[in-house]
């Protein structure tokens, strides 16, 4: 599965880890729909579904190069490097953002999934009544997830790793935001507060913080790649046997997910974050002219736009790079 890459090739690779690492940080937004229009996406599914204990045998016959060649690992490796990168580094910046410039990021958001839409509702090849259905049950499972009431806060190191566990199936879907998820499970606040707490005891050398921070990720890291590992050869199964539907069910989900990203909301009930503010909970779509405060249209309009662009740059570059095999 290894394929001969450059320098350059990886270096890609791990910008488009930190493109889906941004996007898995905000509630809403999918890191899958991001490798699925960087061209990543079936690579990684099928290199997660190989991933087997047989690995270990290869390793004692053969040495680590040949593991490295077999599992596809440098993929891996630039890929995750650029995700782990950029979660840690934006965690604070896009929390940032969404208390104080939420219009604009959403709409950001909100026209790099309608971008994404049309990206993949242009791979499926055949419409037919099996389609439509799909796209009808992906558009009305996502845009149940969007409505639906959060569970309460739970903080048990058994509930952190089941969130991983679902989380990780959610971020590696087009369409649906693992980081909604674990909102929607109780356990946002939790995670990306323990990401800050680790950064923030790794710069102020606090061993005791940064060891209860690293349980709590190490625990939710392997709840992570427990549920990638179980969900990817359902994923390479579909794809393989029925592409269509299956595109058809992610731009299904990823036309739901809409309701989440729509820039301008109606709150109707508050959580506390994890330091300790304020913040929507449950919240109403609705038009811009309803909205409480400054809609501020004509920029977040523009942010749409410019969203829009960034998918179809993506797409115009991801067609270059199979051209020139980068």
């Amino acid at each position: 599965m290894s394929q001969n890459r450059s320098l350059l090739n990886y270096a890609v690779i791990t910008l488009k880890g930190l493109a889906m690492g941004a996007a898995d940080v905000v509630p809403g937004v999918s890191g899958g729909t991001i490798a699925f229009i960087a061209g990543i996406y079936e690579e990684l599914i099928k290199t997660i579904d190989n991933l087997d204990l047989g690995i270990f045998t290869v390793w004692k016959q053969e040495g680590f190069s040949k593991v490295v060649e077999t599992y596809n690992l440098k993929f891996l490796g630039a890929l995750f490097l650029g995700i782990l990168v950029s979660i840690l580094s934006l965690a604070k910046l896009i929390t940032y953002l969404l208390d104080h410039h939420p219009l604009l990021l959403w709409g950001f958001f909100f026209g790099l999934i309608v971008a994404s839409i049309v990206y993949i509702g242009k791979q499926i090849s055949s419409y037919t009544v099996g389609v439509f259905i799909a796209g009808i049950i992906g558009i009305a499972v996502s845009y149940y997830i969007t409505i639906a009431e959060p569970l309460s806060t739970q903080a048990s190191y058994w509930f952190i790793f089941l969130s991983g566990f679902i989380a990780i199936i959610a971020m590696i879907l087009p369409g649906i935001s693992g980081s909604f998820i674990l909102l929607l499970l109780g356990s946002y606040s939790i995670v990306l507060g323990t990401v800050r707490n680790f950064v923030d005891a790794i710069l102020q050398f606090d061993f005791e913080a940064l060891k209860d921070a690293a349980l709590k990720l190490l625990l939710f890291v392997l709840g992570c790649v427990v549920g990638l590992k179980a969900f990817s050869r359902v994923l390479t199964y579909l794809f393989q046997n029925f592409q269509n539907l299956t595109l058809a069910l992610l731009t299904g989900f990823m036309i739901g997910a809409l309701n989440k990203v729509w820039p301008w909301k109606e709150v109707l009930s508050y959580r506390v974050n994890s330091e300790g503010h304020e913040v929507p909970l449950i919240e109403k779509s609705i038009l811009p002219q309803n909205f409480d405060g400054n809609p501020q249209i004509i920029l977040v309009v523009v942010l749409m736009i410019i969203g829009f662009l960034t998918i179809f740059l993506l797409e115009r570059f991801a067609k270059a790079k199979n051209e020139h095999g980068i």
